[in-house]
């Protein structure tokens, strides 16, 4: 028989109330505790949880929308008892007012403001207070228990089109030391391009790496496309990964074959400086296109920047971003050798 539940359509219940959901839990029958913990936000406790602490976040841009309607058919399939929960996890829909206007963000990026960024200067808005409460969430779940192994999925889709549709964004490294199995499951749900961050940057899943160790990954989806104009088959195997994840208490992904995997390492970061920021190259480039040496990319006023001395190619190009943020990220082909993994 079919359970019967508010959580049957939590996505409908949060976006009805974007500010604030009262808290509330549940169980089912199978024997997992499930507790709303705001808006957007739950998390799953299952009787007896395997080794694995699971952060899967999406929609933390609103009008992001595939990753969203995948995460809705996850957690129907639990909700429902045809995935039963073998870890514990926290599932996260991140900004519902934006969902509801069916835009990128109300005021401000919310995949800039971790890492504290939400708390400096003056300024104070609903992506800001939505970033504080994402980081005090994920907190609670990660400090509940120690020993776990620490995972965080944040699940976007891209502005444009990009050459490689599907690439993951591996949060910076200071040891430039990545986890095998975490790129063994990338491989497994078939991404197979990664770009390597040269720097800390203020996004989600470098806050859940930098902060509590989470083996963490941004991963790009393809296109942005309204709600239901996305096409479920295209994230199957992405799916299907991670509800074996989360109901295999032994499972793994195949091993890896490193050669298989198309990896950029980020050279240069191109910031917006002013109002004259402008790029010199077509606006609809895809991501991951490339350049050659030489090349001019940018300018701002008197300031320029360049490709250097090898090719590179141009990742999450906006020229509409807010003075002082990133324009894009311009990277190089890179190989991953086994002392490089962990």
């Amino acid at each position: 028989m079919m359970h019967t539940s508010p959580l049957n359509d939590f996505l409908a219940l949060s976006r009805a109330h974007p500010h604030h959901l009262a808290p509330f839990s549940e169980s089912l029958p199978n024997g997992a505790h499930i507790q709303v913990w705001d808006t957007g936000v739950l998390c799953i406790e299952p009787h007896t949880p395997g080794n694995k602490d699971i952060v899967i976040s999406c929609g933390i841009h609103g009008n992001e929308t595939a990753p969203i309607e995948m995460c809705v058919r996850l957690l129907a399939d639990i909700v429902s008892g045809r995935l039963v929960c073998a870890q514990r996890l926290l599932l996260i829909f991140g900004n519902l007012e934006s969902m509801n206007l069916a835009v990128r963000e109300i005021e401000e990026n919310l995949n800039r403001l971790f890492c504290g960024e939400h708390a400096k200067g003056k300024v104070r808005n609903k992506e800001r207070e939505r970033a504080a409460k994402l980081e005090h969430y994920v907190a609670r779940f990660y400090q509940a228990r120690s020993g776990a192994v620490r995972l965080h999925y944040d699940l976007h889709t891209a502005i444009r089109a990009s050459k490689y549709e599907q690439f993951a964004v591996y949060p910076y490294m200071a040891s430039h030391r990545y986890s095998r199995d975490l790129l063994a499951f990338l491989a497994a749900a078939d991404i197979n391009t990664l770009l390597l961050s040269h720097a800390p940057a203020p996004t989600f899943s470098c806050f859940s790496a930098q902060q509590f160790g989470a083996e963490s990954l941004t991963i790009e989806l393809g296109k942005v496309m309204p709600f239901g104009q996305n096409e479920a088959g295209r994230l199957g195997q992405l799916q299907r990964c991670l509800s074996a994840e989360l109901s295999l208490l032994n499972w793994q992904p195949p091993a890896l074959k490193v050669a298989k995997m198309r990896v950029f390492q980020v050279t240069q970061e191109i910031t917006k400086q002013s109002t004259q920021f402008c790029f010199h190259f077509a606006e609809q480039v895809a991501n991951f296109s490339d350049f050659a040496p030489g090349t001019l990319l940018a300018t701002d006023g008197a300031l320029a920047w360049h490709v250097a001395e090898y090719t590179e190619a141009v990742v999450f190009p906006n020229a509409e971003v807010a003075v002082g943020h990133r324009a894009a990220l311009m990277a190089v082909v890179t190989e991953l050798t086994d002392k490089m993994l962990c």
